[in-house]
């Protein structure tokens, strides 16, 4: 029987929240839980070394963006380079994102099929093709600890319609992602939980997928425009529907309060850009309170 490339060890669960404490076992060494993530865009994250990441911030593991290293430098030169630990000499986890939420992102420019998206760069203007085996293929390529499946990210406010009918689609691809992603050894990957602010299709979204049986779930297309208490609830609802010894990622969040309310409702793991984006603008967040301009 084949091992798992990611392995979750739940240490200890507070009765009263759901918050919980927990191991995350990887090719590139441990993550303890729960954890915040930087994200390195383009297999770096913005004005810092890997030498001050490990010894100033000491981040535990790094989330890189697949759509953004498709399109440059490519992932075939990052391939070639010995994949993204040495490419970015990072000798600790990654995960990479599937780039669904950049290619949604991009309302003007793409065109969702039942096959995948076509979209065009925001680089150049060339016209490109996501499909699940697509992705599966980019992400490969890039040899993360942790790869996302390809989803997509419905915004807020949405119909009921619209999003189920999103949700079943990602479910769908979910499964092709499984399906074309065959080193489960090297590379362990997470299914994505879709259902917009709708219980229902949230609940549908988790069982479906669990049955799947991936290495671990993310809870997406949330942190998207709706109110916090919104948010809070669904969030609340869909991890009950989570399995208790699989890794549970919430995708996009990473203000302070954010966090609390996350790990509040049993969330592992979290990622966003506004610690490093605001840092860059000269502005930090404290234990105390939001310093800088």
């Amino acid at each position: 029987m084949s091992k798992n490339a990611i392995e979750y060890e739940l240490l200890h669960k507070c009765t009263q929240t759901g918050a919980r404490r927990g191991v995350i076992h990887t090719p590139h060494g441990d993550i303890q839980t729960p954890i915040f993530m930087p994200v390195g865009t383009q297999a770096t994250v913005k004005s810092m070394t890997p030498e001050e990441l490990k010894e100033e911030v000491e981040a535990q593991i790094i989330l890189s963006n697949t759509y953004h290293l498709y399109l440059r430098p490519g992932h075939k030169l990052v391939e070639e380079a010995g994949g993204l630990h040495k490419f970015m000499n990072w000798d600790r986890p990654i995960l990479t994102d599937c780039g669904g939420f950049q290619v949604f992102s991009l309302s003007d420019l793409r065109t969702i099929q039942e096959e995948g998206v076509e979209f065009t760069s925001h680089l150049d203007g060339s016209k490109h093709f996501f499909s699940p085996e697509k992705v599966m293929e980019i992400e490969n390529s890039l040899g993360a600890d942790i790869i996302m499946a390809f989803d997509e990210c419905v915004g807020y406010p949405a119909t009921y319609e619209y999003t189920k009918d999103s949700m079943e689609r990602t479910t769908r691809w979910a499964e092709r992602c499984k399906n074309a992603h065959k080193d489960t050894e090297r590379q362990g990957l997470f299914g994505i939980v879709q259902g917009g602010m709708f219980k229902d299709l949230r609940e549908k979204s988790a069982k479906d997928l669990v049955e799947m049986d991936f290495q671990g779930y993310a809870v997406g297309g949330l942190s998207v425009g709706e109110p916090k208490d919104m948010m809070c609830d669904v969030l609340e609802y869909t991890t009950k529907f989570l399995p208790e010894n699989k890794p549970r990622y919430l995708m996009g969040v990473g203000s302070p309060d954010y966090l609390i309310e996350a790990v509040l409702r049993g969330i592992d793991m979290c990622d966003c850009v506004l610690p490093t984006r605001i840092a860059r603008h000269g502005t930090a967040l404290t234990h105390n309170r939001k310093i800088g301009s």
